[in-house]
């Protein structure tokens, strides 16, 4: 392994500005991530070429890829700085690693993206259990471990954007609303209690920029960290929303 590595960042000072790259030598140390290149840079803000710059801009928090918020493209492949391995990526690819912010969203500056759009279509479909008040509502209906077993995929999601990334119908230009949402849709309409806004969430998923607008590519399923069968999700989705305007038209 040589003592430092050299690794491409691809820069942009904020939301209106042009991006550019800027490369740095890292010294090598064992184990360390993507997010620890991203903490050496910081601590030493210099490029390869000797000229002094700012710190790379990126977002963490848990460091174990739990919250999500490290998604970045890495050697073209979308995932979490925190367990991008350096080892590994040096495998593949062992001139350079390259990292980018991915291009699904809006730079806020460097690596940071605004990923309101994947939370805006969790609040379109009801991704939420809705309660009446706080007070006691007894202990509901007993959930089958059958149940249990098929929703915990589900829940797994950490909203970190892979799939939206991955996915070819997920754009700037495109009103879809993406596999994570209409997973999430299937999460909270197979739940007792989430039920209640079954209808509401089938019918969004049923209108425009909904489950009409993906187009079966699967590389969603493909990329995602927490191997959530999202394509089962959408198969589910489109046979929950026939049966949904089917019985609307019936008038049931």
């Amino acid at each position: 392994m040589a003592n430092k590595i050299n690794v491409k960042v691809l820069r942009q000072p904020d939301p209106h500005s042009g991006s550019h790259w800027e490369t740095f030598g890292v010294p090598y140390e064992d184990g360390m991530n993507v997010t620890t290149i991203l903490q050496r840079i910081a601590a030493n803000p210099v490029t390869a070429d000797h000229q002094p710059t700012t710190p790379v801009a990126y977002d963490a928090s848990c460091l174990e890829e739990v919250c999500g918020a490290c998604t970045m493209v890495i050697n073209g492949t979308v995932r979490q700085a925190c367990s991008a391995l350096v080892d590994q990526l040096m495998e593949d690819s062992p001139n350079v690693i390259e990292v980018r912010p991915m291009t699904k969203f809006a730079v806020v500056r460097d690596l940071v993206v605004d990923r309101r759009p994947m939370f805006e279509a969790l609040k379109r479909v009801k991704a939420w259990v809705r309660v009446d008040g706080y007070h006691d509502l007894g202990p509901g209906r007993r959930v089958l471990a059958s149940e249990q077993e098929a929703a915990y995929p589900l829940s797994r999601c950490m909203t970190c954007g892979c799939c939206v990334e991955a996915c070819p119908q997920f754009h700037d230009k495109s009103p879809f609303i993406g596999p994570a949402a209409i997973s999430q849709a299937m999460f909270f309409n197979a739940h007792p209690t989430g039920r209640v806004d079954e209808s509401d969430r089938l019918e969004v998923l049923s209108g425009f920029g909904g489950i009409a607008d993906c187009g079966n590519s699967q590389n969603c399923v493909k990329v995602c960290p927490k191997d959530i069968p999202l394509t089962d999700s959408i198969a589910q989705a489109g046979r929950d929303t026939t049966i949904h305007k089917i019985k609307q038209w019936f008038g049931r």
